[in-house]
């Protein structure tokens, strides 16, 4: 997985929770409060996955919570300053969500070892969209969150349901 998520996660954990919490988060996964993530390392999934499994409990919260939190700030924070080229092109919350497998293949395109989720798409009607989640990482519920953290951005209520570890449905309401 790429660094930028590593940086996003911890600005947001410093930002929200403290750098005291952010060191606990480090050491929590054996990494020396030191650590720095580059955006374009290429972090272990394992890594990854440990830190996501580990926060719950540095910070108090639920594992659902940190996704939350994640979705909300990498959405409304993060991308505004490092991808905002990308999501200024975008009028609303449908128009992002449709745009994004080609955001990924795009950012991507000439980033080594890049394997982000792609997606594919499903009008079912004109407000509800199901979307597939293509990953090998089973981050669906993330993903979950990183769509609310969409609505979010583009001032829309959004209904979102998990229909499977792959399959999401979006009601822009």
């Amino acid at each position: 997985m790429k660094g930028t998520i590593h940086k996003s996660i911890e600005k947001l954990v410093i930002e929200k929770f403290g750098i005291d919490k952010w060191n606990e988060c480090l050491a929590s996964v054996g990494l020396d409060e030191d650590h720095v993530f580059m955006i374009n390392d290429d972090i272990d999934e394992k890594l990854t996955m440990d830190l996501l499994g580990k926060m719950p409990g540095v910070l108090g919260i639920t594992f659902a919570q940190v996704c939350d939190a994640f979705g909300e700030y990498w959405v409304n924070a993060y991308v505004p300053k490092v991808y905002f080229g990308y999501i200024e092109n975008y009028k609303s919350a449908k128009e992002f969500l449709m745009g994004m497998d080609a955001i990924h293949v795009t950012v991507t395109k000439e980033v080594p070892n890049a394997h982000p989720p792609r997606f594919d798409y499903e009008q079912k009607g004109e407000n509800t969209l199901l979307m597939t989640y293509k990953s090998d990482r089973g981050l669906v519920d993330l993903f979950i969150s990183l769509v609310k953290g969409v609505g979010i951005y583009y001032k829309q209520e959004l209904k979102v349901t998990k229909h499977s570890e792959k399959l999401v449905e979006i009601k822009f309401m």
